[in-house]
């Protein structure tokens, strides 16, 4: 028979205002006809991010398309979304002067500052929305009902229907939603495992400074109209304009992969002097320590990934971005994932065959479909990373040159992965996957 119009709605909690946050807001927003209202907590002040510099690919981009703000972020890209280039990678760890040893094939992708992108995003937050500062979430509690009742630090409280953790690495979600799962759903001696976060073994030093200063510097700098990384063994250095070319951001990465795993001790994040972070390249090639002299108020990261998780998704919770799948960055790709979750979760819940009575069905789609991709491409990040600091060693004592070949080979063959599962092919996957688990085919009822 067919479906009535009058099925009800209910409400969502989105906890974690950043991009992920921000972009489900949006997607529910405009596939929902206003008919579910949404709760969006962040926990500072202001939906500020770290970082400075974002990448957003062709995939990412065909969403930004699906959702009317391809125009808008064609304006705050440093380059048009429609302008191909590629990605040049040279071998820097030679003081004498590296050399190009790859060139990517042409993409189209959008490099832009990370809180544009976030700014940009919550222009088009819905009226159905509520953006709530201020409000960390440290637990929640499922009521005979159904319903959720979340608790934030400044001890007050809320309800919802459904429950969205985009509240990034560190995530509170994450943390109630293993520890409350019962032992026949996830092994208890792993919850630890899914619930912390586990570093890399790299330290990442970041910084963006106006293009300006690098071009007085070196007028001819290659770093000051391409996206370009500089290779070396166990470290390498990724550099980029953004804000249409006015500003460089720079990542320099150092890797100890016998850490891997370890427990890091002190802060995560820190400051740092401009000499601590010269000194890991000084057998590197004078680009690159022109790079790095021009680094304002430096900062150190230590790199931390969340471990792949057996599901991101039960009965009316789920996990979106980097509170599901935080990743290495060496693919650029952890806030296109971030907002491919966004969109394929925002359309299952902006459904009208999703109901209040199914949403775990609708969180299930989700999980079936966007869980697989998001870890395949967070393992081929890490790959990507240890290419990038010669530790995928194919020839025992071989030639360097031979060396580089070999992992051109396997680079060039990476980059096919961009072009896999696109997201609205994703989507329409999703609610194909929706309707058979309710026992619909073409908006009746079977």
């Amino acid at each position: 028979m067919p479906l009535s119009s009058a099925d009800p709605k209910f409400r969502v909690a989105i906890c974690g205002a950043g991009i992920g946050g921000l972009a489900l807001a949006v997607t529910i927003g405009k596939f929902a006809n206003q008919d579910i209202h949404i709760d969006l907590y962040e926990a500072h002040d202001a939906t500020t991010t770290g970082g400075a510099g974002v990448v957003l690919s062709s995939r990412t981009m065909e969403v930004m398309k699906e959702l009317d703000m391809y125009e808008e972020i064609s304006r705050v890209s440093t380059k048009p979304p429609s302008s191909s280039h590629a990605l040049k990678v040279r071998r820097s760890d030679m003081p004498q002067g590296g050399f190009e040893w790859l060139q990517s094939p042409p993409t189209v992708s959008s490099h832009m500052n990370h809180q544009h992108l976030v700014e940009t995003l919550k222009q088009n937050l819905p009226s159905s929305c509520s953006l709530h500062f201020n409000k960390r979430l440290t637990r929640y509690d499922k009521q005979l009902s159904g319903s959720l009742i979340l608790h934030f630090a400044d001890d007050s409280t809320s309800a919802t229907d459904v429950l969205i953790g985009a509240d990034g690495i560190y995530s509170s979600v994450r943390k109630t939603f293993f520890e409350t799962l019962d032992e026949d759903v996830i092994d208890p001696s792993k919850i630890r495992h899914y619930v912390d976060p586990s570093w890399t073994g790299t330290l990442v030093y970041r910084t963006v400074f106006p293009a300006k200063k690098l071009s007085e510097l070196d007028p001819d700098h290659i770093a000051l109209t391409n996206f370009i990384i500089f290779c070396g063994k166990r470290k390498h250095v990724v550099s980029y304009p953004v804000s249409q070319g006015t500003l460089i951001n720079v990542v320099a990465l150092v890797t100890d992969e016998d850490k891997a795993g370890t427990p890091f001790e002190g802060r995560w994040a820190s400051s740092v002097s401009h000499e601590e972070v010269q000194e890991s390249y000084q057998d590197f090639e004078s680009a690159v320590k022109n790079l790095l002299k021009c680094f304002e108020n430096p900062s150190r990261w230590a790199l931390h990934v969340v471990n792949e998780l057996p599901l991101s998704a039960y009965d009316r919770v789920a996990l979106i971005g980097d509170a599901c799948h935080a990743m290495t960055p060496h693919f650029g790709a952890g806030a296109g994932q971030a907002i491919e979750d966004a969109f394929v979760l925002g359309r299952l819940l902006a459904h009208p065959l999703t109901t209040l009575d199914n949403l775990p069905a609708a969180l299930k789609a989700y999980q079936d479909v966007r869980l697989p991709f998001a870890q395949f491409v967070a393992r081929e990040s890490e790959l990507r990373g240890r290419m990038w600091d010669f530790e995928l060693s194919s020839t025992a004592g071989g030639e360097v040159q031979e060396e580089l070949e070999i992992q051109k080979e396997k680079l060039l063959a990476q980059w096919e992965w961009e072009g896999r599962d696109r997201p609205v092919a994703e989507w329409l996957e999703a609610e194909r996957k929706l309707q058979e688990s309710i026992g619909v085919s073409n908006g009746l009822l079977t």
